[in-house]
């Protein structure tokens, strides 16, 4: 975990607690603008940010550390307003949790910030990987219409030696396929048997 509170003695609180509750503190800032600096050269599991901070507030580290992805945020701070819950929310946070609290509200809303984290990753994985799958669909479908175009081969023969020439060269389909499309057809295929 790494904490950013601008009061030194809620912050020994707050890594107290968490210690007692076996986590990890890899750092500590009071302000945010070191917040960020540390949550991106520590990699912690989770960042826990006070709003009201010197030189860069909560709401802003929050915004830079959760949009690149390094941490889940859970934001700590006296002030309960609609409009900064919104802005918390905005910023990427995971959790809010208000001043005063107990340590019985601090572990929930830290394993809730961390399934939550966990599950959108996951989700934004297979969205890429999807995407990838679909981007390469579109190439070979593409390579496929060029040597049918070209050299009059029916789509089965297109896609078999595309699939062909990838294995016999050691490359992925989607190589091949970019291939083709980026050199037109050249050369004459041979057929894939």
């Amino acid at each position: 975990m790494l904490i950013a509170e601008d009061e030194a003695l809620i912050r020994l609180d707050l890594a107290e607690m968490l210690v007692e509750e076996g986590y990890d503190v890899v750092g500590e800032a009071g302000d945010g603008e070191t917040a960020v600096r540390l949550a991106e050269e520590l990699k912690p599991d989770l960042v826990i940010l006070d709003i009201k901070m010197p030189i860069m507030d909560g709401l802003a580290a929050a915004e830079r550390i959760a949009g690149g992805r390094i941490a889940p945020v859970v934001i700590l701070t006296a002030f309960s307003q609609r409009d900064l819950v919104e802005r918390a929310r905005a910023a990427g946070a995971m959790a809010y949790l208000v001043k005063p609290f107990q340590k019985s509200d601090l572990v929930p809303a830290i394993e809730i910030a961390l399934s939550r984290y966990s599950e959108i990753a996951a989700l934004e994985a297979e969205v890429a990987g999807l995407t990838d799958r679909l981007e390469i669909r579109k190439a070979v479908e593409r390579a496929k219409g060029a040597l049918m175009t070209t050299y009059g081969m029916t789509e089965p023969q297109a896609f078999k030696w595309i699939q062909r020439t990838a294995m016999d060269h050691r490359m992925t389909m989607r190589e091949v396929a970019e291939r083709i499309l980026a050199e037109g057809t050249g050369t004459e295929p041979v057929e894939a048997g």
